[in-house]
C-alpha cells in the first residue's frame, strides 16, 4: 500500500460510498481514508472535505473520469448546469 497516493478529495460520505462501490465493482484496488477525528467531532471534515481515495497512480485517470461523471450526474438530478 506504499505505492498507493492521493487521487482526490472526497466532499461528502455518500459520495465516498459510491466511489468504492463502483471502484469495487471494477476491480480498482483502492483505500478510502476520512478525515473525521472523534477528538475534533469531525471539524476537519468541514475545513477539508469528507476524506481522500487512494490508489496506484495507474488509475488515477480512471478514477477521476468516475468521480468527474459522478459529479455531473449529481449536478444535473439537482437540476444545476454541469457547466457552471
Amino acid at each position: 500500500m506504499d505505492d498507493y497516493s492521493k487521487i482526490a478529495t472526497l466532499e461528502n460520505e455518500i459520495e465516498a460510498q459510491l466511489l468504492d462501490s463502483i471502484l469495487t465493482e471494477r476491480q480498482i484496488p483502492h483505500l478510502m481514508r476520512s478525515y473525521h477525528d472523534t477528538a475534533y467531532d469531525g471539524l476537519y471534515q468541514t475545513q477539508k472535505g469528507w476524506g481522500i481515495v487512494s490508489a496506484l497512480e495507474a488509475f488515477q485517470d480512471q478514477i477521476l473520469e468516475i468521480l468527474s461523471d459522478m459529479r455531473a450526474a449529481a449536478e444535473t438530478a439537482r437540476g444545476e448546469d454541469p457547466g457552471d
